[in-house]
């Protein structure tokens, strides 16, 4: 028989999302205009439990669950009114996503009820009410200490600076001397095989293309494909978990923050004294490589470089969702 539910305790309205202190977890969730909120843990099995949250402090739904810790999965049902031509959409039949969570497990797939109005009346009054959660991603509860054993930004100066931009899973998806379950993954990019090549470019810092978690449009998904690039960002502080060798469950912030520390660790140990600090919006001496996905492993960096006084400010239309290293360390 199942336990006892948990009791939802006060908690904090800060900080927002979900944080373990090590014996529960507090959950906050900042909404303007609910009427209530319900917060939803899900089992292994995908069993649904429901807690009201009943404190509120300056719009902010929160309350603290002893037991709940890292690894659970949950998400927020918001009740309140449904008036679209005021802007008002609350519908508790929908499962939403924690904007706050730093990790998402789960695919999003195509149903009707991802949709809150019934049928084509997207401004009318009629809403849908089935339920979402088995067609979209949780949140995960983190695990948040992480052993930086004094890592810091490594703070090479622009004058030296060569930034290596690269899309995760493109870099090492073929790359024969990176083992076959790393490929494509954050634990790849940080593996001696993909550093090497990095120190043999002479490069200084590392730039990604999307990691935020994001998912793939539904004009793809009806054709069967998927969004590469990950220009379309679902969750921003969570990294995408498809590029995690080591899962969903949380696994995935671990994995970033080791290939961070992995990199620096690389760094400091080579000539090039690598920096990852954020790259320049401005006319900075700073020198870019570009990394195409289609090129062998041995080739992946394409140099783009320029020389010194030519600004570096990102080509046109490139969206601000690219990430430097450093960010991850907030």
């Amino acid at each position: 028989m199942p336990g006892p539910a948990p009791e939802v305790l006060p908690g904090s309205p800060v900080p927002l999302g979900s944080h373990w202190d090590g014996t529960g977890t507090n959950f906050a969730l900042w909404s303007a205009a609910a009427q209530a909120v319900d917060l939803c843990l899900f089992d292994e099995d995908g069993t649904e439990h429901r807690h009201r949250l009943e404190e509120t402090t300056h719009q902010v739904w929160h309350g603290r669950l002893l037991g709940v810790g890292p690894g659970q999965r949950y998400g927020y049902r918001v009740h309140g009114p449904y008036d679209p031509q005021a802007g008002l959409r609350h519908n508790p039949a929908k499962l939403l996503l924690d904007p706050y969570t730093r990790a998402v497990d789960g695919d999003l797939s195509l149903h009707p009820s991802l949709f809150g109005y019934a049928g084509d009346s997207v401004d009318g009054g009629a809403r849908d009410d089935q339920d979402s959660a088995p067609y979209v991603p949780r949140g995960v509860v983190v695990h948040d200490p992480f052993p930086w054993d004094g890592d810091r930004p490594l703070r090479t100066s622009w004058s030296d600076t060569v930034i290596y931009e690269v899309h995760v899973k493109g870099a090492t998806a073929e790359h024969p001397d990176v083992p076959p379950q790393l490929r494509g993954t954050y634990a790849g990019l940080a593996h001696p095989a993909f550093v090497e090549h990095l120190q043999a470019l002479g490069v200084t810092a590392v730039e990604l293309l999307p990691v935020h978690h994001f998912v793939s449009e539904p004009h793809l998904l009806r054709r069967g494909l998927t969004n590469y690039w990950g220009y379309n960002t679902l969750a921003y502080f969570a990294p995408h978990a498809a590029y995690s060798s080591a899962g969903s469950d949380g696994g995935q912030v671990t994995e970033f923050k080791t290939m961070v520390k992995q990199l620096h660790a690389a760094a400091s140990r080579s000539s090039s004294t690598w920096s990852t600090t954020t790259p320049p919006r401005a006319t900075t001496p700073a020198r870019r490589c570009r990394s195409r996905a289609s090129t062998t492993p041995a080739t992946t960096g394409s140099t783009a470089a320029t020389g010194p006084g030519t600004p570096t400010t990102p080509a046109a239309g490139t969206p601000s969702t690219s990430a430097v290293l450093p960010f991850w360390r907030c």
